[in-house]
């Protein structure tokens, strides 16, 4: 049998099996600091504890598994505004739009977000609690899902179904003085991105299948290392866990040059490296604004082996203070 006979026979256990399927449902990502409000939407964005900038806008787009036929493809666009001048409860505002395609499953989601940061002043610190709310669509090609040969399909006819979501976050950030530095940062949090759990049934004419979405419980530390030269150093940990799958840890490290370049590094117990690096546009140009550019590259050595492929990632943010 070969490769796509494979992941069709994947996709049909997945979704026929009496027992609803229990592992990994959300999208993954290689720089986590860069959507990290869709994993978290209590989180404060980097651009604000990096650059001090209050509005930020960015898209990504992550192809994974690359030389694989259906590989996860996941595209990201989203924007968060932090009243950073209020005192006592600082509103943070935002919204992102999340597409996310695996052989012919996938799902889109629409979301906004709104945070309360408890502080004196945001600019310095605050503890977090944010939510976010928005509706999904569940697709499915099922007239793609092969069984035997390509005139044994599942069914003919593709289906979709839309139902709500929400999410939900905690997060704290405080500077603390620096050796080399007037500031640094030190930041942590814990959500729930996917509260409600669902079983998600879809008809066609030789009966039923279904799946079951289930919560995933995400944690994050990280330390902003600042010095007088405009660079700064970024050590982070990622923790993700869902019921009945493998914990995950992530460590990542990311190092801004006093120029415009910078480089990052990382890796996993669920068995992949990557590397990262991008270039910054802002206050080393004597810019308001900022420009950041990324790209990522993981390995996976997991379960499926090297030939399981590739990871690639873009990412693309603007920010600036208002």
């Amino acid at each position: 049998m070969n490769g796509i006979r494979l992941f069709g026979l994947f996709l049909l256990l997945t979704f026929m099996t009496l027992v609803p399927l229990r592992a990994q449902q959300l999208s993954l990502f290689t720089q986590y600091r860069e959507n990290v409000s869709i994993i978290n939407p209590a989180a404060v964005e980097s651009d604000f504890l990096a650059f001090g900038n209050n509005v930020s806008f960015g898209a990504s787009y992550r192809a994974q598994w690359v030389g694989i036929s259906g590989n996860p493809r996941t595209q990201v666009v989203r924007g968060t505004f932090l009243a950073d001048g209020m005192r006592g409860v600082a509103l943070m505002v935002g919204g992102q739009l999340v597409n996310d395609q695996t052989g012919p499953t996938g799902f889109t989601g629409i979301y906004g977000r709104l945070a309360g940061v408890l502080s004196g002043d945001p600019t310095y610190g605050g503890l977090v609690i944010g939510l976010s709310a928005g509706m999904v669509q569940y697709r499915v090609k099922a007239a793609e899902i092969v069984l035997r040969d390509e005139s044994d399909v599942l069914g003919a006819v593709n289906q979709s179904q839309m139902f709500p979501d929400v999410g939900f976050g905690l997060y704290a950030y405080k500077s603390i003085g620096g050796r080399y530095s007037s500031v640094d940062f030190i930041y942590g949090g814990l959500s729930v991105p996917q509260v409600i759990g669902l079983d998600l049934t879809f008809q066609n004419e030789q009966g039923e299948f279904y799946t079951k979405r289930i919560q995933h419980f995400y944690g994050l530390l990280g330390f902003y290392k600042f010095f007088n030269n405009d660079s700064f150093l970024e050590p982070s940990l990622w923790v993700k866990y869902a019921p009945n799958a493998p914990t995950n840890v992530d460590l990542n490290l990311r190092y801004q040059l006093p120029s415009a370049i910078w480089v990052g590094t990382g890796g996993s117990s669920g068995g992949s490296v990557h590397l990262e690096a991008g270039f910054t546009l802002g206050n080393n140009l004597g810019l308001d604004n900022t420009l950041k550019f990324g790209y990522g590259y993981d390995y996976s050595f997991s379960s499926f082996g090297p030939t399981a492929g590739s990871t690639h990632e873009i990412n693309i943010s603007f920010s600036f203070h208002n």
